[in-house]
């Protein structure tokens, strides 16, 4: 403890964050159970209302066109940030002139290090429907303008592609590191035997990293309902909100905006109850299907 005493220093600021705005918070879940008024304090002479807040929020009309969005949103980003980085790392792991290689890596790592305040600002001027870049190479095809951020139909798939463009070049550092730890000795033995190079991805690559792909599909399942506030926040209007608007956005709306915090704090909690029960699920699933423990 003594030799080791500088680490535990190291850690104690991240401890003490994690200590005030994670664990600190949860105090304020019984707001939701709660006729919440402010003016009496969180722990004043509140009203207690049992589950009747979780009762009036999934009475809303909106609720289940809600969680319908959220869940249909975050599991293409889900798929999809799976399939494209491993999909990249296996293209970029057949370049063989280095400086290329990190020419692209660089490239595509560049937009994970962006908010999405800016990137946001980026795709509202790249998606315009009247001089946006995107809609003026379309008119030169011959195509009609898309309207990208206030066509309902649209939108969700204007969501998940913009982020796998931002997430899906830091997302394959991960393959590229499972990629580096097959024997090359597997390739030599194929290229012998007369195996082409599709032939060795399907029978050599696919096989080395499908431990890694399985483990971090799994892993995904808990942000099945994580549809990416900051992202469809900066990005959304009231016209695509039925197709559009996620958990998280509509927690904000009433919590923020409306002042309705006893229901608010009541779709959050739902929101967290959902999301644990994915975790406990994707880590049982992780260690029997792929031998991945955190404890």
């Amino acid at each position: 403890m003594l030799r080791e005493l500088p680490l535990y220093l190291m850690l104690l600021p991240a401890v003490i964050l994690v200590a005030i705005f994670s664990y600190g918070s949860m105090a304020g879940v019984i707001i939701a159970f709660q006729k919440f008024i402010p003016a009496k304090g969180m722990f004043g002479h509140q009203q207690w209302v049992g589950f009747q807040n979780f009762v009036t929020l999934f009475s809303m009309p909106n609720i289940g066109l809600v969680i319908r969005n959220t869940v249909i949103i975050a599991l293409c980003k889900m798929i999809a940030g799976v399939i494209v980085p491993v999909g990249f790392a296996l293209l970029l792991n057949e370049v063989r002139n280095h400086l290329t290689k990190r020419i692209f890596q660089t490239l595509v790592y560049l937009p994970h290090f962006l908010s999405w305040v800016i990137l946001s600002g980026i795709l509202l001027n790249l998606l315009s429907p009247n001089e946006g870049f995107v809609n003026v190479v379309l008119s030169k095809l011959g195509i009609e303008p898309i309207f990208f951020l206030g066509n309902a139909d649209v939108f969700p798939a204007t969501m998940v592609i913009s982020d796998i463009w931002k997430t899906f070049g830091f997302g394959s550092v991960i393959y590229l590191a499972a990629l580096t730890g097959i024997d090359p000795a597997l390739y030599e033995a194929a290229v012998i035997d007369g195996a082409n190079r599709w032939q060795q991805t399907r029978h050599i690559t696919l096989p080395g990293i499908s431990t890694m792909v399985v483990l971090m599909t799994v892993l995904g399942l808990a942000n099945i309902l994580n549809g990416g506030f900051d992202q469809i926040y900066n990005m959304y209007s009231p016209v695509v909100y039925s197709t559009g608007d996620i958990l998280d956005t509509f927690v904000f709306r009433l919590g923020i905006e409306q002042a309705q915090y006893a229901l608010s704090t009541a779709a959050g909690l739902f929101k967290s109850c959902v999301s644990l029960i994915f975790i406990v699920v994707s880590y049982y699933l992780a260690d029997k299907l792929t031998g991945y423990r955190v404890f």
